[in-house]
């Protein structure tokens, strides 16, 4: 496991945006953002599971959250930018933007994947960062030292048969974060980095493997020091890394 050990104010006053953040990972990321002293942007298309954190975080009584639901197959740029300016007004800034969100989509060859299924997967798993990272660049240039996180899996990095539009999407995340880094290499405080979490136990993981017995693989809480190391001020030099979470 990731060796990191966060102290407890490793995020005070940073503004941290998660995707995906009602369930899984992204709900243990922004729960352990909030813990670290972060106000969390809450982004998910389940204004529910949205809810569910909130609650959570207020009850903690940790800073709080913002709550932004937005469905990422169906926004629009215009949606990016709105959110944008509505962050900007009250924020003025973010810190860290966290893209977690993603289809895991058909588990087949390629063949046989349909065109719908394959264009749905890309817009959530490719345009949606494209679109949110662009569109928060003028919020993320506020921040002294911000940070993007792109999660990945090990399938964007080898390809492996059956793993259909999700492992391309995969590598594509990749070259938008590497493309990204060296373009904010020198010009920019902002930092981009890609992030395995590994085999985790969530819903995802479960649809990928339904013969695995969950308990063999840790619980998203598990893998957050990884998360918390690169959105802090520590990781300040790390720019355009490939990591793994375990």
């Amino acid at each position: 496991m990731f060796d990191y050990n966060a102290p407890k104010n490793l995020l005070t006053d940073r503004v941290i945006l998660v995707t995906g953040a009602g369930s899984g990972i992204g709900r243990a990321c922004a729960l352990n953002c909030a813990a670290h002293g972060a106000t969390v942007v809450l982004i998910g298309k389940t204004p529910s599971k949205l809810e569910a954190v909130y609650d959570e975080i207020e009850a903690a009584g940790y800073p709080r959250p913002a709550m932004c639901p937005l469905h990422l197959e169906t926004a629009l740029e215009k949606d990016y930018q709105d959110l944008a300016d509505q962050l900007f007004d009250t924020f003025g800034k973010i810190d860290g933007l966290v893209h977690n969100a993603a289809l895991l989509g058909p588990r087949t060859p390629l063949d046989s994947v349909s065109a719908e299924s394959w264009l749905q997967l890309m817009q959530v798993n490719v345009n949606a960062p494209f679109l949110l990272t662009k569109a928060m660049m003028p919020l993320l240039r506020q921040a002294p030292d911000a940070s993007v996180i792109f999660v990945s899996s090990s399938v964007g990095r080898k390809g492996k048969a059956y793993w259909g539009p999700y492992a391309v999407s995969k590598f594509a995340i990749e070259g938008l974060m590497q493309v990204f880094a060296d373009e904010q290499d020198g010009t920019s405080a902002i930092r981009a980095n890609s992030l395995n979490p590994g085999a985790t136990r969530t819903a995802m993981r479960a649809a990928a493997y339904p013969g695995e017995p969950p308990e063999k693989n840790p619980e998203p809480n598990e893998i957050m020091p990884a998360f918390l190391y690169l959105l802090g001020p520590d990781s300040r030099q790390i720019n355009g890394q490939e990591l793994d979470a375990q």
